[in-house]
């Protein structure tokens, strides 16, 4: 035992731990890390310098008795910040109950001030409790979870977001139909994937099924590659060939669960039988815990044949018991009459999400709550009105008469929306709060909105009186301007008393956008929200008027601070954040949105930065003409058209703006420097980027973090937009240039200098040996 061990990474007092080796050595356990451990009897905080972003943060454990510790004491709490990610937890325990050697806990968290500190604290619950820990794992992924789950059981266009505030804790990850997938077999994220036959439930088990090797599966454009490895949407599980046995069983996987959480439900899809080319073909209904989350699920309308997509749901399991069940089921669907009575499922990821407090854990597992028995009869769902009683069931099952009500009420408006105009909103707060508990999801405003706002989120979305307006831009002082757009002029302003700070933009009278579209724009954007994202906050519409309120950016714009300016220069550093920030939000428009929103307009004037330098996308939705010049997608000459790939572009033009401090266009330079899009690109492919750069930068970029950038805004600007990097991926190679930067300023800490050939360090593996040695591992993650 070496009790100066770990000390590279710890943030407490060292006598506080120790470490062992295992007394009972399990043949079928590996050595590293798990026949060694560390031990804390109190309060012990590991801290691990990393790039900001989001993380997998992996727990291992090896239930035995370590020195003197008996193992049914190693009862203790994880925490990383203000969340909680183990409570309480029994090692012993959890073990014996899932019948498991080993337990390893994964998590995936977002970092935002480059640290990472995991703080064990043994339980004050029980005399002589400890807390112990095998091996821990931070590793740097890219963002593939924000988003907008469909919430099970809810009328179509009622979402969960997923977003940077919320943790989620891996429960199973599936490879359907298919074989493990070790961690160095996924896409450079070390993710294990298991195969599903041990969650089958049913007297039917359904096919399996495998891609013909010809056949070269692609990803859906909106779709990053390494959200899952090609393997998963090589093999799939289907109901099996015959139509009158398909109709009368459910293909269902069961999981054992905590209540009292929502939970995050990822399939993965892609029709790989070669006969499965046409609409209506293979068309499935999809249940989570008896609620229908998806009706007339058809892959072929969804991406075709081939091609690998995801779908997110989401589904709320009432506090009810120790432990419960979540169910997955699909079933044909028969309504639409398709030409194969059949499913089909490729991959599955569960995630339990942190409730309103931060917290994620839950009970320990006991054996009688794990292994009760399944009823194996999934029931069908043959009426609307059945899939209403199961809503309300699941809804406010363990809650209390008075959230009944609600919802039985909430249930009674969704009829009434539906007949009226079907219309897409979000559930109301008072609902929200009951599946939530004391706290809904996102809070905001709760002002009553008018007119056409019947069917917007009045939390979100404030309607403001055109007094109010006059009164908070001292009836439209000219002094009070911010800026000049297509849609009309932008105010400073301030509401409540002077106490918020606001942007009010009014629409110029002669704008070709009516009143029809601009409602029709109100009721999008108030539904987008987004750490890098300006949020609308509220609108007019008396008297004619079109008027958006925005939260108030206090630095401005991002090209006041690049050229023509008395500001002083960005470091490279944060001018690297600033273009991550907007990529992050550019990336959510493309795919975390309901629908597929594009910009239009992407140039640094677009680009916002609040008091804190955080950087937010503005004015998507309202930009109804196209980009600038200077930023225009040459295939829009050839095709007509603009496409998310056109903000791309626009984009790689944006990110040699940031580098070189020089605007798109200057007719004022050579004829061969006019376009800063054609100059960069010409001196980036001959390799002399490096002479065109902003000269206050000379010396101050890592020679990697040019090389990833350059190419990265290279690819960007590819000629067609098919050949163009998704903003995933331009997102995800910005933040390798971030961390190549930060390596060359130290500000990583833990990574290793980068050799010649610039591999980067992004995966922090701790073991725990008797010897007080650490062990790190590196792995290149996928650009």
């Amino acid at each position: 035992m070496e009790s100066n061990f770990g000390s590279k990474y710890a943030a407490s007092e060292l006598n506080t731990s120790e470490s062992y080796e295992a007394s009972e050595r399990n043949p079928s356990v590996a050595d590293v890390p798990y026949m060694t451990e560390k031990n804390f009897k109190s309060e012990f905080t590991y801290s691990f310098p990393v790039a900001a972003g989001r993380k997998y943060v992996r727990l291992h454990f090896y239930s035995s008795s370590y020195g003197d510790l008996s193992a049914s004491n190693a009862i203790f709490s994880v925490s990383p910040g203000g969340y909680t990610l183990l409570r309480n937890f029994s090692v012993s325990q959890t073990s014996k109950a899932l019948n498991l050697s080993i337990i390893v806990k994964e998590f995936s968290i977002n970092v935002d001030n480059r640290i990472v500190n995991i703080t064990f604290t043994p339980s004050s619950n029980y005399t002589g409790s400890y807390a112990l820990v095998n091996g821990i794992e931070v590793v740097s992924m890219p963002d593939i979870y924000s988003g907008n789950a469909i919430i099970a059981g809810q009328m179509p266009g009622i979402y969960l977001p997923i977003d940077n505030t919320t943790v989620l804790e891996k429960v199973v990850r599936l490879n359907v139909g298919g074989s493990k997938i070790s961690p160095v077999a996924d896409t450079g994220l070390f993710r294990s994937w298991s195969d599903d036959s041990s969650y089958l439930s049913g007297a039917q088990f359904g096919v399996t099924d495998s891609a013909n090797s010809t056949l070269a599966i692609k990803y859906d454009r909106s779709m990053p590659s390494y959200v899952a490895p090609e393997s998963i949407y090589r093999t799939a599980r289907t109901m099996g060939p015959n139509p009158d046995i398909n109709k009368n069983y459910n293909l269902t996987w069961v999981f054992s669960i905590d209540p009292g959480f929502w939970y995050l439900v990822r399939l993965h899809f892609c029709e790989i039988e070669s006969v499965i080319t046409k609409v209506n073909q293979r068309v499935f209904q999809i249940f989570l815990n008896n609620q229908t989350a998806q009706e007339g699920a058809d892959i072929v309308i969804w991406t075709g044949n081939g091609i690998a997509l995801y779908r997110d749901y989401a589904v709320h399991v009432p506090n009810e018991g120790e432990r419960q069940h979540l169910w997955v089921a699909l079933h044909p669907d028969i309504a639409s009459k398709p030409q194969y009575y059949d499913a089909i499922l490729n991959g599955l990821e569960i995630f339990k999400l942190n409730d309103p407090t931060g917290n994620l854990g839950g009970p320990n597992p006991n054996q009688a709550s794990v292994q009760q028995d399944i009823d194996p009869k999934f029931p069908s769902f043959p009426s609307k009105s059945r899939n209403q009683a199961a809503i309300i069931a699941g809804i406010v099952g363990g809650v209390t008469a008075l959230c009944l009500l609600s919802v039985v009420v909430f249930v009674v408006f969704r009829r009434k929306m539906r007949e009226d105009s079907g219309a897409s909103v979000r559930p109301p707060l008072w609902l929200m709060c009951c599946l939530y508990g004391n706290s809904p999801p996102a809070s905001g405003k709760t002002n009553a909105t008018r007119g056409f706002a019947s069917s917007l989120t009045s939390d979100t979305c404030r309607h403001f009186s055109f007094a109010e307006i006059k009164a908070a831009t001292c009836n439209f002082n000219e002094a009070l301007i911010l800026g000049v757009g297509g849609f009309g002029k932008v105010y400073k302003g301030e509401t409540e008393n002077g106490t918020i700070k606001v942007a009010i933009k009014r629409g110029n009278p002669l704008s070709e956008q009516g009143v029809h579209e601009f409602q029709t724009e109100i009721e999008l954007l108030s539904k987008l929200r987004h750490r890098h994202l300006v949020s609308l906050n509220g609108y007019c519409e008396e008297n004619s008027e079109m008027i958006l309120v925005y939260d108030y950016m206090a630095l401005g714009t991002l090209r006041q601070h690049l050229y023509k300016t008395k500001n002083p220069p960005l470091p490279w550093k944060q001018r690297l954040e600033i273009c991550i920030g907007a990529a992050r939000g550019l990336h959510y428009l493309h795919t975390g949105a309901k629908q597929t929103i594009i910009h239009r307009d992407v140039k640094t004037t677009n680009i916002l930065l609040d008091e804190k330098w955080v950087a937010k996308v503005s004015d998507f939705g309202l930009s109804k003409i196209g980009p600038s010049f200077g930023y225009l997608d040459p295939e829009y000459f050839r095709r007509q058209q603009i496409t998310e790939k056109s903000d791309v572009y626009s984009f790689g033009v944006v990110l040699f703006e940031v580098l070189c401090a020089k605007p798109a266009l200057n007719p004022t330079l050579a004829i061969e420097q006019v376009c800063l899009a054609e100059w960069a690109l010409h001196c980036q492919r001959e390799g002399i980027l490096d002479q065109i750069i902003d000269p206050y930068l000379n010396g101050k970029i890592a020679p990697g973090c040019l090389k990833t950038f350059g190419e990265i805004a290279d690819k960007c600007l590819n000629d067609k937009g098919i050949d163009r990097p998704s903003m995933g991926d331009v997102l995800w190679s910005l933040e390798l240039a971030l961390q190549l930067q930060e390596n060359m300023e130290g500000g990583s800490g833990v990574r290793a200098d980068l050799d010649n050939k610039n591999k980067d360090l992004d995966a922090i593996s701790l073991g725990f040996n008797g010897s007080g040695a650490n062990s790190l591992s590196s792995g290149v993650l996928p650009r």
